[in-house]
């Protein structure tokens, strides 16, 4: 029997509500930069990295700005908004807190780093999380393994000692494709595909739901 020995949280759409903030932002840079945007583009972005998002600005939407720039324009704007009000999902420091009680947390986002690590400075939890991972700093973005994979890595424990907590079709995906098990809170915004809801191995309404007994009760 594998025993859980880590636990890794998504961030966006787990600890806070930001979907709907990200396409906003991204929406209104790209008009205002003379892009293309329609309504099935938010979806498609899902789960990219930064350097995967600010290329498909520029190479699919139209933007003429450097990918680079795009990020870092679009990152100061999001970055604006968290400070003026973050979105919290409420209960999420509260879990957080209580399962950093038994096992050490990793954070595996496809945010870039100053947003991540900004979001838990102001939710008053950067401290309790021993890994920090943004998928700009691995080869590929959600759905591929690679940002928790890295998180494990960095946790120094094995993929299948960890448990991955996520809200989003790819980012389920990427975690059932590290070799974790995976608990799925969906986001009511972008609920995940069904498919990739019935590849996770536990289901909760609510990130209040979660709890050490529900995260042991995943790993076999």
């Amino acid at each position: 029997m594998t025993v859980v020995e880590a636990a890794i949280f998504d961030l966006d759409g787990i600890l806070i509500r930001s979907e709907s903030i990200w396409a906003a932002t991204r929406e209104r840079f790209t008009r205002e930069h003379g892009g293309s945007w329609d309504e099935d583009t938010p979806r498609r972005m899902i789960g990219m990295s930064s350097t995967e998002w600010s290329a498909f600005i520029h190479d699919e939407l139209g933007v003429e700005m450097a990918a680079p720039e795009i990020s870092t324009a679009v990152v100061e704007r999001m970055a604006e908004v968290y400070r003026r009000e973050l979105p919290l999902i409420d209960g999420a420091t509260d879990a957080v807190r209580r399962l950093a009680a038994d096992w050490p947390l990793g954070l595996a986002s496809s945010a870039n780093r100053p947003l991540i690590e900004l979001v838990l400075d102001l939710a008053g939890i950067a401290e309790l999380f021993a890994a920090v991972i943004s998928s700009e700093e691995v080869a590929r973005g959600k759905p591929a393994p690679d940002v928790y994979l890295e998180a494990a890595a960095m946790l120094g424990v094995a993929p299948a000692a960890a448990v991955v907590i996520e809200d989003s079709t790819n980012g389920i995906r990427a975690g059932k494709a590290a070799g974790m098990a995976v608990i799925a809170i969906p986001d009511p915004d972008a609920p995940p595909a069904k498919d990739a809801l019935e590849a996770a191995d536990a289901v909760l309404d609510g990130i209040g739901e979660l709890t050490a007994d529900v995260v042991r009760g995943v790993v076999v």
